[in-house]
This record gives structure tokens, sequence and C-alpha cells, in this order.
């Protein structure tokens, strides 16, 4: 497939591509965005839940962390980027639930996301485990 995007988008940093990215992440409108501009159509991504593929696998991962944390405070943590990789913590430290864990990786090649690996626990306010990393409920 070729690429229609303006080539300043696909020279563009990974540390570029990252943080717009997690700019567009924070918006309401975001995701169809993101998608157009930093996401290849192919993207893998990898979790505890499972291996997902392209934009369509992508909607499903959003669908279930916005099921699972409604409603909260995003802080990114620690971001690092080396070559064509980058590394993100993330929390989730208000709301009815939380997360204390996030932890993402990207591949990014030619001003795209071709590959991410998503790792998160979703906890109560309490500290107590309602989603595993995973995706499965305790007990």
């Amino acid at each position: 497939m070729t690429d229609t995007r303006p080539q300043d988008l696909a020279t563009r940093t990974t540390e570029e591509v990252l943080e717009d990215h997690l700019r567009l992440a924070l918006l309401p409108d975001g995701l169809e965005r993101d998608l157009e501009r930093n996401v290849a159509e192919d993207i893998l991504v990898l979790t505890g839940r499972g291996v997902f593929t392209g934009h369509d696998g992508v909607h499903e991962l959003a669908r279930q962390l916005m099921s699972e944390i409604p409603s909260g405070r995003w802080t990114y943590v620690t971001r690092r980027v080396a070559g064509r990789m980058a590394f993100l913590e993330w929390t989730v430290d208000e709301g009815p639930t939380r997360i204390r864990d996030g932890a993402d990786s990207y591949l990014i090649e030619d001003g795209r996301i071709r590959a991410q690996t998503i790792h998160y626990t979703v906890e109560d306010a309490d500290g107590r485990v309602l989603i595993r990393a995973d995706g499965t409920r305790p007990g």
C-alpha cells in the first residue's frame, strides 16, 4: 500500500510520533486522528489479553480500556526513546477504577507505530485487583 500522507509525517522522529500519539490520546476525538496520523494500518499489538492487529484491533483495545477506566486522571510517568523504540509508563490515579502499572512499548518506523505492547492491571480505589493484565477477573 502506498503511503499518501504528507512527507513531513513520514519523516518524523520516534519521539515526534510518540508525542503526537500521546497528545491525541487525551482528546475526546483523538483515536481516529491518531489512527490516521500515527498508526500503521497493519499494526501488531501484543498484550496479556492476546494479539490484536490493524486499526480494528486498536479500536477493540480502546473500547476495552474505556469500559474498564471510564474516567480518571491519566499521567504519563516515564518516557524513553532509543532509535525506533519507545517506552511509556503510565497511571490512572483517580476515579472508581485505577491503573498503577501501565506500560507500553512501541516500534516506530517511517512516521508510524508499527508494533506495540500494552500491559496494565485494573484496581479499585482500595487497590484490589478487578481485572488482571491478561483480562481475567479474580475469583
